[in-house]
């Protein structure tokens, strides 16, 4: 399991004194455990839903390094890519641009409507969920779609 996975990593990290890597998966650790709360009592997260708060990090990590590199702040930037560098390393590899376009194409072929963007989108993230970055799935939808 992910979960087991990213607890062991952090006892490894404390270990070896490897102290950016156990602030980061203290942080994994602790946004993992708050969306547990969110769930109920006792609850366990699925893979799944560990998967939807590692790509949720990685995405305000990805922000973040935009927003400092547009405030002339590449010391900060470089911060956040290496903690963007260790959540990555559990999430799955990404699609390129390339596959997600074939993906997309695969998707509207079996579309009877292609007019409704809002159906299209909602097909293709069943099909990609986690698999690629949202923002570039929506660009290449809207590309298909006019």
């Amino acid at each position: 399991m992910l979960l087991e996975k990213l607890n062991q990593d952090l006892k490894e990290a404390m270990k070896s004194g490897n102290a950016d890597k156990v602030g980061v998966l203290r942080m994994l650790s602790s946004a993992l455990k708050n969306r547990a709360i969110e769930k109920g009592k006792d609850a366990v997260l699925t893979d799944d839903e560990t998967m939807q708060v590692l790509t949720r990090e990685a995405k305000k990590r990805k922000e973040s390094i935009e927003a400092f590199e547009k405030g002339g702040r590449p010391d900060l930037a470089e911060k956040e890519k290496a903690e963007l560098g260790l959540i990555e390393a559990y999430l799955p590899k990404q699609m390129s641009r390339e596959e997600v376009v074939a993906a997309v194409e695969k998707v509207l072929a079996g579309l009877a409507d292609k007019s409704n963007q809002g159906l299209v989108m909602k097909a293709v993230m069943q099909e990609l969920k986690g698999k690629a970055d949202g923002k570039m799935i929506s660009g290449v939808v809207k590309e298909k779609l006019s």
